[in-house]
């Protein structure tokens, strides 16, 4: 007697195949996740010149990211000193290498740090620090230019804040329209240096200048 069509079809579904399950990557570790990309690559991740390429990977990426793990803020509270100047303060041509968020290529270039103090100044050496301490991270310029002065603005209230950020990037140099001398400047500007016309084109006109000693 053949099958009615209930039966039929209580049939078909039990012989189809249970969707498999999503596989999960967080157990694999960064080495072998990074020797899996080689391979999709095309490449051996056996032959000698790789052997240690995920190792070296792993261990190059913590560096460059290595400003998850700090805290700009912090960086800045230790080093904070009560003074009467209220003349500009500038921190210019601080070199700065970063990884853009959208193709993790690097992207690197100049920084230039200027605020107008109101009580309080930041010990020189920190600034750079600061600086690093958003760029190892994966960025995109414009967030690291407001990063920067927000958390100077934040941390010891001055008449205002000033950064210019002049970089090149790998993911128009070296891939996409690969223009090799273009350049991407974006700035930031608080309180006074935002308000105040002079201040601003004070500020921008002493990072351009180029001193004859080399400085």
């Amino acid at each position: 007697m053949g099958k009615s069509s209930n039966e039929k079809a209580n049939s078909r579904k039990g012989s189809v195949k249970p969707a498999s399950e999503p596989v999960s990557l967080t157990g694999a570790s960064t080495e072998e996740l990074l020797r899996e990309l080689l391979v999709r690559l095309g490449e051996d991740p056996e032959r000698e010149g790789l052997l240690r390429t995920p190792e070296r990977v792993d261990r190059a990426l913590q560096y460059l990211t290595k400003g998850y793990q700090e805290y700009p803020e912090d960086l800045l509270k230790g080093a904070l000193f009560t003074v009467s100047y209220d003349e500009m303060v500038i921190v210019k041509d601080v070199e700065m290498f970063s990884l853009c968020e959208h193709h993790m290529l690097p992207f690197f270039g100049k920084v230039h740090v200027a605020y107008i103090p109101k009580g309080k100044v930041i010990g020189l050496s920190k600034i750079p620090r600061l600086i690093d301490a958003f760029a190892r991270r994966l960025q995109v310029q414009e967030r690291l230019t407001t990063q920067i002065a927000e958390c100077i603005q934040s941390a010891i209230k001055p008449e205002g804040v000033g950064v210019v950020i002049e970089a090149r990037h790998l993911c128009m140099m070296m891939r996409g329209v690969e223009k090799q001398h273009s350049s991407a400047v974006t700035s930031s500007m608080l309180g006074s240096f935002r308000d105040q016309q002079q201040t601003r084109e004070e500020f921008l006109s002493l990072i351009r200048q180029k001193s004859s000693n080399g400085f």
